[in-house]
């Protein structure tokens, strides 16, 4: 029996705005919010999300969030029904570390299909402040996803904060067919 692929969508634009049944959220391993894509999650999100963040600190992860590991929260004030948190790697030029970056996705994909979440929507994990260069983050990601993306997931979004990224993504899914 072979597994259904999701549908996968491409959308430049916010990840705040996506009404999804899980947003995945680029966090820091405090999971206390952060810039980027962390930060406004967590500010468009309301006091909700950081109340829950701080549950989990306080009980499961009194250290944090460990680097390729995922957690589910409340979306808050987002126009989603939940936040699905992961902390990306730090890209390195000395140590291969694309396996936690797959990591990221299979965790959250993971965690999605125990939310029953039928839509899910990914930025570029680790490709901005973390240094990831955007076209090995599109190639990991769109792999990672057509690998483990399964029911009840239907549709994964990757929403690009920005053109070039946009185009990095549809390039690799463009190459794939």
């Amino acid at each position: 029996m072979t597994q259904q692929q999701p549908k996968i969508v491409l959308v430049r634009g916010d990840i705040t705005e996506q009404q999804v049944d899980a947003v995945v959220n680029a966090a820091n391993s405090s999971l206390l919010g952060g810039g980027g894509v962390d930060g406004a999650i967590h500010r468009r999100g309301g006091p909700a999300i950081l109340a829950e963040c701080r549950d989990l600190r306080a009980s499961h992860y009194g250290k944090g969030l460990p680097t390729g590991q995922a957690v589910a929260t409340t979306a808050g004030h987002l126009p989603a029904g939940h936040v699905i948190h992961t902390v990306g790697p730090v890209w390195s030029r000395e140590q291969d570390r694309s396996d936690l970056l797959a990591s990221c996705y299979r965790e959250s994909l993971r965690v999605a299909r125990e939310l029953g979440a039928g839509t899910v929507a990914f930025p570029a994990i680790s490709t901005g402040i973390y240094g990831w260069p955007m076209d090995d983050g599109a190639r990991i990601a769109v792999h990672t996803v057509r690998a483990e993306a399964g029911p009840p997931v239907a549709e994964v979004r990757f929403v690009l904060f920005d053109d070039r990224a946009y185009e990095e993504f549809a390039a690799v899914l463009a190459a794939e067919g």
